[in-house]
Formats: structure tokens, C-alpha cells, sequence
């Protein structure tokens, strides 16, 4: 549908749109792999570390499994989030303008 307003270079086009909330990817995905080394640390830390290991050594590699687990986790929540989102996606009207503007005076035309 194009409208055309009283200047003949103004035309609006009018048009249905959903609107809704997303999450943001990255954030879930980072807050899941921090929580993941947390929870890692702390699960480290309730049995004794082999001597001969360490505990740090101990800790970097249940890590592994740890922040990887937490970055699917909050992934896997992004992704109902965003499901949730959709289905409570309200439809608006949206409207979009195009103006050209007019030469300036003194300005090379190509």
C-alpha cells in the first residue's frame, strides 16, 4: 500500500509488523559459562585434591565439562525464551517514509 503525501517526493508505505521480546544470545551464553565455572569450582572444592595433581590442575579440567555444560544450559534457555517471546508476539502497523531531498543550490549534479 503506497500513500502519497502533499509533497510528490514523500511516499509511505504502511505495513503489518510483529512485535516482540528476544533474548540476547551472547548474554545467556556467558552468564551460563560463568555460572558453569562457579558450580565447577564449588563442586571442586567439596572433595580433597589429589597431591600428586593439584587442585588447580583438578579444577581446570572439570571445567571443561563444567563451562560447557553451563554454556548449553544457557543456551538451551535462550531458545525457550525466545519460543516464549514468539508466541506472545503482539502485530502492530508500522509506517515508513521516504523523503528525497531537494538539490542545494551550488552543489555538482553528476
Amino acid at each position: 500500500m503506497s500513500e502519497s503525501t502533499a509533497d510528490s517526493s514523500a511516499v509511505t508505505n504502511t505495513s503489518e509488523v510483529r512485535v516482540r521480546r528476544a533474548p540476547k544470545y551472547p548474554a545467556f551464553i556467558i552468564v551460563g559459562g560463568g555460572l558453569g565455572a562457579i558450580v565447577t569450582f564449588v563442586v571442586t572444592n567439596l572433595y580433597p585434591a589429589d597431591p600428586l595433581v593439584g587442585f588447580w590442575s583438578l579444577f581446570g579440567y572439570f571445567a571443561i565439562f563444567g563451562i560447557t555444560a553451563g554454556v548449553v544450559l544457557g543456551a538451551v534457555l535462550a531458545l525457550i525464551l525466545d519460543r516464549v517471546g514468539s508466541r506472545r508476539a503482539r502485530v502492530a502497523q508500522a509506517e515508513h517514509t521516504s523523503v528525497e531531498a531537494p538539490p542545494v543550490e551550488g552543489e555538482l549534479e553528476d
